[in-house]
């Protein structure tokens, strides 16, 4: 694995505009950054990084399967009570699933680091499985990169897939929401129901804030039709807190992704998961945070936290780096495997679940060794250490 200067595309804000991404640049600064690329071998791919993110794919699923039926581990997991029943039904129906994101440490040389589950609201999804591939595709054609440089990315390609599996499952009519005010998580939206429609699944576009409950408690769209099925881009746990939330278990509704996930998006998965696989080599030792003082070679994170907000890390040599953010609440601990430093720039993987399939990667880079909202995208390539000459051209 290494970090390879190369040339950027000159139209590549024009290529962004056409396909509809927005949000490559956030408040003035790159978001998509093509300056330079992660490249890896084949065996890296496949061995380090598509195999364990299969193994612990099926191993939090076996988790949720154990959850579902304990409330004892619902409570260790915060989950609220009026909301136990209605996710453990969902689990025991199977309710269809759509995607998630395993975040990993990986330097290339030894086993992948899982740092955490993103199985609720997981993004990047759009610039990984569309705009990555199409600046492989545009560097092969320049001669940048070379004609057999490859991609470990067929996310669209399940996409489609799996929406034509969850037709099937999911009542009439579907409506995508996201938040208004967020541009990330509407192109986002827009993405997944283009994906959608080529499986010929439709579904209306909604802004969150405008779904209303109706007096019998079912939740409609701005023309008061009741919804069938809702794909929300919003934090479940958020909505454990809204007048609105409280609604859906009795609501009938039924939510993509569903409400079993809310089990996944949670860190104390991450205790329970070394609890049960003690020693795996993709796993970091966790256990659920006392409240006493944070060790060093250790790292603390609320249970519900996104962007790497409220994380705080006691590292090595007694230095603390934490950032800010909103969330409180309880903690787990995590043993500390700082990410990479490639000449101050930290990638994080995030590995793509679509279905049950392990089916690509996306790779976000910050300046610092905790991932925040700032980070870059930086896309990626595999590519025969033979073509390493034509990497700087």
């Amino acid at each position: 694995m290494r970090r390879v200067p190369i040339v950027e595309r000159g139209d590549w804000r024009a290529r962004a505009a056409d396909s509809g991404f927005r949000f490559h640049t956030i408040d003035g600064a790159r978001y998509w950054d093509e300056r330079a690329y992660y490249a890896f071998t084949l065996p890296q791919i496949e061995r380090d990084l598509e195999d364990p993110s299969v193994e612990l794919h099926q191993m939090a699923l076996a988790l949720v399967d154990e959850v579902a039926g304990s409330d004892a581990l619902m409570r260790r997991l915060a989950i609220p009570e009026p909301f136990r029943d209605w996710i453990a039904e969902s689990w025991r129906r199977r309710d269809g699933h759509l995607y998630g994101r395993l975040d990993f440490a990986y330097d290339g040389t030894g086993p992948a680091k899982l740092y955490e589950l993103n199985y609720d609201t997981p993004t990047s999804l759009f610039e990984a499985a569309f705009f990555q591939w199409q600046w492989l595709e545009d560097q092969r054609e320049s001669g940048r990169l070379p004609a057999t440089a490859d991609q470990f990315n067929s996310i669209h390609e399940q996409l489609v897939e799996r929406f034509a599996v969850l037709s099937a499952q999911l009542p009439p009519p579907l409506v995508f929401a996201a938040m208004r005010s967020s541009e990330e998580d509407q192109g986002t939206v827009d993405y997944l129901r283009d994906c959608a429609a080529q499986a010929h699944l439709h579904g209306a576009a909604v802004a969150l804030e405008d779904i209303g409950l109706s007096d019998d408690g079912r939740f409609t769209d701005p023309d008061d039709i009741v919804i069938g099925a809702l794909f929300k881009l919003y934090p479940l746990e958020d909505l454990f807190e809204d007048d609105f939330g409280r609604a859906l278990p009795g609501s009938g509704l039924r939510l993509l992704e569903p409400p079993w996930k809310a089990l996944l998006s949670n860190k104390g998965v991450l205790p329970l998961l070394w609890e049960r696989h003690r020693g795996h080599p993709n796993l970091l030792a966790a256990e659920f945070d006392d409240g006493s003082a944070l060790p060093a070679g250790w790292v603390r994170k609320p249970l519900h936290s996104r962007e790497g907000a409220n994380v705080a890390m006691h590292m090595d040599d007694g230095r603390w780096i934490e950032s800010a953010g909103p969330y409180a609440g309880p903690c787990i601990r995590q043993a500390l495997h700082p990410l990479p430093d490639f000449d101050g720039h930290y990638p994080l993987i995030g590995s793509w679940i679509v279905g049950d399939a392990a089916c690509g990667i996306g790779i976000r880079e910050d300046d610092s060794p905790i991932t925040r909202d700032s980070a870059r995208f930086v896309p990626h390539a595999i590519v025969e250490d033979g073509a390493r000459s034509v990497f700087y051209a």
